[in-house]
């Protein structure tokens, strides 16, 4: 909507007089909504969004142009986007009909143009975005992109935003090392558990990480520690000598929240919160 004032002047001879002053306001035909399809967001996903675009005027509306700034905001004088456009995914329906793509300029920002739309009608424009290096990951993090409708008769560019937060979680990942590669008959044997966190958020009790393991060949007299600290058989863990199943108790394995820092560059650095097991025993049987 735009609002709009104007006077009139009356001259005659021997002086002038300004009229009053009047103000209209001119309501847009078209209304445009932008919506976030997806709940949260981390490091390298693809998010979903839908423009919504509706024509409630009595005339054809052809050549709009929809553009979408991939969340741009400033850093150390430059302008970083946490998006950008996942080739080929957009969908565009009019009246509820799937029509021929948009043509889209990746950017940023990125611009779907061509897109027409029928007196009374809806449309809704369906595309993809990946999340870049330079997206905030630490918690309570946003991401809010906006995008601007231009063209096919609109007055004023016409402009809606969505936001998207962070996934706020643990995102854990394990890696498994065997020592020595070459373990003699009855020799002693060392497992080491790395257990990463690239997520925001810690593992705590609450969230009840077990690691379990079938040892083969078993294992005996075993010794297990936690980041250096020893664990107990019964309290921290579990293990059966004749089948060789290992589990820890639900809530022994506490893994830290991930750091992040901003690089110079706009990119951001995760450094993963880690904790490593470590398990060692006496080979005596082999099972397979």
């Amino acid at each position: 909507m735009a609002v709009f004032t104007n006077f009139a002047t009356l001259s005659y001879k021997g002086g002038t007089r300004n009229s009053n002053t009047v103000t209209g306001e001119i309501m847009e035909s078209l209304t445009v909504e932008k919506t976030a399809v997806s709940a949260d967001y981390g490091a390298g996903d693809i998010l979903s969004y839908a423009v919504s675009l509706v024509n409630s005027g009595p005339a054809d509306m052809t050549g709009l142009t929809v553009s979408d700034d991939l969340g741009a905001y400033a850093f150390d004088g430059a302008t970083l986007y946490p998006l950008s456009y996942a080739d080929g995914t957009a969908r565009l329906f009019v009246n509820g009909a799937l029509q021929p793509a948009p043509t889209v300029t990746a950017g940023p920002p990125l611009v779907f143009t061509g897109i027409d739309l029928p007196a009374g009608g809806s449309a809704v424009l369906v595309y993809e975005a990946a999340v870049t290096g330079f997206a905030p990951l630490a918690p309570d993090s946003v991401i809010e992109n906006t995008v601007t409708v231009t063209g096919g008769g609109v007055s004023v560019p016409l402009t809606a935003s969505a936001q998207i937060g962070t996934r706020d979680s643990a995102r854990l990942d394990i890696t498994k090392s065997l020592s020595p590669s070459l373990v003699p008959a009855n020799g002693e044997l060392t497992y080491t558990f790395e257990i990463s966190n690239t997520g925001n958020t810690a593992a705590a009790a609450s969230d009840e990480v077990v690691l379990s393991d079938t040892f083969d060949p078993i294992l005996t007299n075993l010794t297990v520690s936690l980041n250096g600290a020893a664990w107990a058989r019964g309290v921290n863990y579990s293990y059966d000598e004749a089948s060789g199943v290992f589990a820890t108790l639900p809530g022994q394995i506490l893994v830290p929240a991930a750091g992040y820092t901003q690089n110079a560059d706009g990119t951001w650095t995760v450094e993963p919160g880690t904790a490593t097991l470590v398990i060692t025993g006496t080979i005596t049987s082999q099972t397979t």
